[in-house]
């Protein structure tokens, strides 16, 4: 059995993570989706409310489960028994990042291998950071996200 991580912030869970979450777990008999508990940046949702928005988003997929951690994403692997490290590409400075990213993984964790996923096209321009925004902003963003993600980014920005 091939067990699969996919790491992220998921600040919040979009499309774009529900589409390489889908295609992972076709790939893969499980696919463990990891939030990263304390990234560097400044997140809009705690890591419960990323939890839950990201299990609510990937309910429809029986062989994916999500979990939270706080150490480095190749022990959050093996102690989820996964193999292989799955991370999405949309662009070209998306994989200059993710290889050199891989790459200190694999020295870390010989064990485990990356895979890249390349995005699929119509959700090339999607980011956190953009969705995070436009939702701010006002705009309709509302098919970039899961119904119940578009519901807790307008109740987060409605409390301004």
């Amino acid at each position: 059995m091939v067990v699969a991580l996919y790491p992220g912030s998921f600040d919040p869970f979009h499309r774009g993570h529900v589409d390489i979450t889908e295609r992972a777990a076709g790939l893969f008999d499980e696919v463990v989706v990891a939030i990263y508990d304390t990234p560097s940046k400044r997140l809009l949702f705690a890591t419960d409310d990323r939890f839950r928005l990201a299990q609510a988003s990937l309910a429809h997929l029986k062989n994916v489960r999500v979990v939270t951690y706080q150490n480095l994403t190749g022990d959050c692997a093996r102690a989820e028994g996964a193999t292989v490290i799955v991370r999405g590409l949309r662009t070209a400075t998306d994989y200059d990042y993710e290889s050199r990213l891989a790459l200190a993984n694999r020295s870390l964790f010989p064990d485990i291998d990356t895979v890249f996923l390349v995005t699929s096209p119509h959700y090339v321009f999607l980011s956190s950071t953009l969705l995070k925004e436009v939702a701010g902003l006002g705009g309709d963003f509302s098919a970039w996200v899961p119904p119940t993600v578009r519901d807790a980014l307008l109740a987060r920005f409605a409390q301004g």
